[in-house]
């Protein structure tokens, strides 16, 4: 008995030293969100090992200039500077080219896994955001949801793009401005701003839902004793801190103020030329059209984008009626995954009908948790809702592409979980009403 007395009491002593880490509910999200997105790179790495791939992968082409030290060079097969892309991404891919090869097949399995990496890491903005808004049973469902999202699966192990970078800093930005909402520190109103610049300069696109988001924090503190304008003033100082030396490089280069990018005309050309077959006219590409690719490393980036831009521009000038409808259908395509169901659309597209189910349910839950919050949780209806509805609106009128969307994936699964819950809620509360109805009918013999 001494002896069983005293094993335990070393056994006590011993097991601390023995005790495994034990992993937060986020943490165990994370975990299981990049062992699946991890286990689907086997299966698709290899489309990017393909030479014209390699040759036309335009954030890889920049990465390839900043390491043969060109500069910050074009996207397409050319050697002259450019601003068609932000510089972030491009950096980070020139990091891992420098460490495992100039597109070697240890880099391209390196960067898929770096964008599994950054969607796996969505969980924890995704399931704080949704405990500060909704309460934790939304934030579990939303954190696993993200988790085993289909689309978030997909596209980080196989779509080596700026995508999911975007993706995580979105998520970080409605996480802080759900925080500068309540708060008066003037460090929380920096880090976001600052956070919305590097945003910036990873896809411009998202920079039109930073004012939305100052504005609403603004409004919930307006009635606060407090001076907000000093930390509105204090956000925007440092998003712009953050921006300024990309559009300083530009005008030094360019000698023109550009907005983040000089790619709009080309943007605008290939969704508005009169091909309604396909939502993008790839033909009409540098990357894919060598005529095209002349004519852009003959005269310049900028007189090329010009150029696009002015043929874009009369077309929609020619045809608006044209132009509306087009933007109508770039729209629903974004929202329902359905473009067109010719034969010769699907022979290009053959995961659309898969796809159309999948997206469109995606989108009826989300618009429906956004109805139910309108109603009881408005504050994060209008954030939320605001963040939906703006971000996806140049594309309307440009061109759409299914990567597009993703960065607003985890968003739609958070609001499509409260719409569930929710629908859960109304049919318990009937079914609890259901014997009241019937006591009468019971009580009159009609049993």
């Amino acid at each position: 008995m001494f002896s069983a007395k005293l094993l335990h009491s070393r056994a006590r002593r011993i097991s601390p030293r023995l005790r495994v880490p034990q992993l937060s509910a986020t943490g165990w999200m994370i975990v299981a969100a990049l062992i699946l997105r991890l286990s689907v790179i086997p299966f698709v790495y290899h489309e990017w090992l393909s030479p014209y791939n390699l040759a036309h992968f335009e954030q890889g082409n920049v990465a390839r200039a900043l390491l043969a030290s060109k500069g910050f060079g074009s996207a397409f097969p050319s050697h002259q500077p450019s601003a068609i892309l932000t510089p972030v991404y491009p950096m980070l891919l020139a990091g891992i080219f420098r460490i495992f090869g100039m597109q070697s097949t240890l880099a391209v399995i390196a960067m898929l896994a770096l964008n599994c990496l950054l969607s796996a890491l969505a969980c924890v903005p995704v399931h704080r955001m949704a405990q500060r808004g909704f309460g934790p049973r939304i934030a579990f469902l939303s954190g696993w949801g993200w988790a085993l999202s289909p689309c978030g699966i997909y596209f980080s192990a196989e779509w080596p793009w700026s995508t999911h970078l975007l993706l995580l800093c979105l998520c970080w930005m409605l996480c802080l401005a759900q925080q500068i909402e309540r708060s008066s520190n003037t460090t929380l109103w920096l880090g976001f701003g600052a956070l919305s610049g590097f945003a910036g300069l990873v896809e411009p696109s998202v920079l039109v839902v930073v004012p939305c988001l100052l504005v609403f924090a603004v409004w919930q503190r307006a009635t606060w004793p407090a001076a907000w304008r000093v930390q509105l003033l204090a956000a925007v100082l440092a998003m712009c801190a953050v921006l300024t030396p990309w559009l300083v490089r530009n005008q030094i280069v360019f000698h023109r103020f550009i907005p983040m990018r000089d790619s709009l005309g080309l943007e605008l050309w290939l969704g508005n030329n009169g091909d309604s077959l396909h939502w993008r006219h790839g033909d009409l590409h540098p990357n894919h059209n060598p005529q095209e690719l002349a004519e852009y490393n003959s005269s310049g980036e900028l007189i090329y984008m010009d150029h696009k831009f002015d043929q874009a521009r009369a077309y929609i000038t020619a045809h608006p009626r044209w132009f509306a409808w087009m933007s109508a259908r770039r729209a629903a395509y974004l929202w329902t995954g359905y473009w067109s169901f010719d034969p010769r659309y699907l022979r290009e597209e053959p995961l659309d009908p898969p796809n159309i189910v999948l997206i469109s349910s995606t989108t009826l839950l989300a618009f429906l948790g956004l109805a139910f919050a309108w109603r009881q949780k408005r504050a994060e209806a209008l954030r939320l809702g605001s963040v939906l509805f703006l971000y996806p609106v140049l594309y309307y009128f440009t061109h759409p592409e299914a990567y597009r969307m993703r960065p607003l994936d985890p968003l739609c699964i958070l609001l499509g979980c409260y719409a569930f819950q929710q629908l859960r809620e109304h049919l318990r509360h009937r079914l609890r009403q259901e014997p009241a109805v019937r006591l009468p009918l019971t009580a009159a013999g009609f049993d």
